[in-house]
């Protein structure tokens, strides 16, 4: 993948060397977190609830703009990059595309609109603000506990939070809410396989955004098969209790994954990733 020269807008807040604090309330934005962290790195809903909702509120402001470090430039630049792709395909619809209202970059915890957010959680979304949270720590778990390595992998991870704040601008994020959190047919499950769809729609854009610079080949796509197949529900609960629960499920399997990042891509069209009216997940 090649990102370097690509198009930067700024919409970044940088966190990083403040500290953490804490934010008091557990909202439905910081239900969606806690079932977040249980997706990343098979924390139980319960516990990281009770984090969600512990600790004073307290409002918390970093630097915005373009980072000075590559790492959190790239940040930038694929923020920009899905920017450049949704506002078209919005159009497209007669809609106006509204980019989310930045991307966090902190270090270990820091307050959101849904309550406390913790690197234990990994990257999220939160609807509530509509800002997306990342510490950029993840990287290394994604490559060493994950397997899933190379710029493109971190790029899917960023395409698919973004994602989530395409839903929210079109109401799935409430559909999901409406359906349950929980269950391999869960609203949680069809909203996290439609942003690894939306995922792949970005990747199918991402080069024709001329005004991005941005490159992918063939290895960058089996990167994010990877990345999508590595935080499948089956293989995380495999990973860390044993066994495989799909009561339980709130993201899909690695295969479910795999397919829906695979149907956006080759598709193109986001009508392709309607996991919401389909009894094939």
């Amino acid at each position: 993948m090649r990102w370097q020269g690509g198009r930067t807008s700024g919409n970044v807040e940088d966190r990083r060397g403040l500290g953490p604090v804490g934010v008091g309330g557990l909202g439905v934005g910081g239900v969606v977190l806690a079932l977040i962290g249980y997706f990343v790195f098979g924390i139980s809903p319960d516990t990281t609830s009770q984090v969600l909702g512990s600790g004073a509120s307290q409002e918390q402001h970093g630097q915005v703009g373009t980072p000075a470090d590559e790492a959190g430039r790239f940040v930038d630049v694929i923020e920009t990059s899905t920017t450049d792709v949704w506002t078209p395909i919005f159009q497209q619809s007669g809609q106006r595309y509204t980019p989310p209202a930045g991307v966090v970059l902190y270090d270990q915890a820091t307050g959101t609109g849904c309550g406390l957010g913790q690197t234990a959680m990994g990257p999220f979304y939160c609807p509530n603000d509509q800002k997306v949270y990342l510490d950029l720590a993840f990287w290394q778990e994604l490559e060493t506990r994950f397997g899933a390595k190379g710029d493109f992998a971190r790029a899917y991870v960023i395409a698919h939070e973004i994602g989530h704040h395409v839903q929210q601008l079109q109401g799935a994020t409430d559909q999901a809410d409406r359906m349950g959190a929980h269950g391999a047919s869960s609203g949680s499950v069809r909203l996290e396989l439609q942003a690894d769809c939306y995922a792949g729609v970005w990747a199918a854009h991402a080069a024709q955004a001329s005004a991005n610079r941005i490159t992918l080949d063939q290895g960058d796509i089996e990167q994010g098969m990877t990345a999508a197949s590595s935080v499948g529900d089956d293989a995380i609960q495999a990973q860390t209790q044993g066994r495989v629960a799909p009561d339980s499920f709130t993201h899909g399997t690695s295969a479910q994954r795999m397919r829906w990042f695979r149907s956006g891509y080759q598709s193109g069209d986001p009508g392709a990733c309607d996991t919401f009216h389909t009894s094939s997940l």
